[in-house]
């Protein structure tokens, strides 16, 4: 008999590389659902929120099929989500784009803003800071990935002490871009994020959904 495959729920809310994200998480293993459902994103054992764009779009976009509730919810019980470039921003607190500061889900202290570099969009292939002892980055530590935007959270702010166990420490993924350090993936319990783009990271960002799918 064959090993049951995990679930994925793919969050379809308008926005991300929709069909290249459900793809790239078949390939890593899963059995993937492109949907919007709010009980199907609930109960699928793994849920990936892609996302490109304006932030304040895509959280509009979220909040009409009650996203930041299934998120929310599926924390809350320990239940895996992975967000990807601005389904990454959307987790913290605010982003402020033109101007317009637009509330986010707020799983994360920190403020979504312009990176301040002498190119934007940071566009292409750049090597990652990886912290000790990620799962999510396990055998690609020293590889490059693939990134397009023109914003990030540039400040890590989550406040943590000596007693906080290790188990529940956020790891935290940096990269640079023209002098400008910005935050390029949070592995923090049952919520991880990647700024760049896995399903655009050639065989590095396929090791790293599989290692996510294994990990559901």
């Amino acid at each position: 008999m064959s090993e049951r495959k995990p679930s994925v729920v793919v969050l379809d809310y308008g926005s991300g590389n929709l069909r290249s994200a459900v793809r790239a998480v078949e390939r890593a293993g899963a059995e993937v659902t492109l949907t919007g459902d709010f009980d199907a994103a609930l109960e699928a054992d793994g849920l990936l929120v892609p996302g490109v764009g304006a932030y304040d779009a895509c959280m509009r976009g979220l909040r009409a099929i009650r996203g930041e509730r299934i998120i929310g919810r599926r924390l809350s019980g320990g239940r895996p989500v992975l967000g990807i470039c601005v389904g990454m921003q959307i987790l913290f607190a605010k982003g402020i784009e033109h101007g317009v500061e637009t509330e986010g889900c707020d799983e994360w202290p920190g403020v979504v803003e312009r990176l301040q570099a002498p190119i934007v969009p940071h566009m292409g292939w750049n090597t990652v800071a990886v912290p000790p002892d990620t799962r999510l980055f396990a055998g690609i530590e020293d590889e490059r990935f693939y990134f397009v935007h023109s914003y990030g959270v540039r400040d890590w702010t989550l406040e943590t002490n000596d007693r906080t166990p290790d188990s529940h420490q956020p790891k935290v993924t940096w990269s640079e871009h023209g002098g400008d350090h910005f935050v390029a993936a949070v592995e923090n319990g049952p919520l991880c994020a990647t700024q760049f783009h896995p399903e655009k990271s050639g065989d590095a960002g396929a090791q790293l959904l599989r290692n996510w799918v294994r990990s559901l």
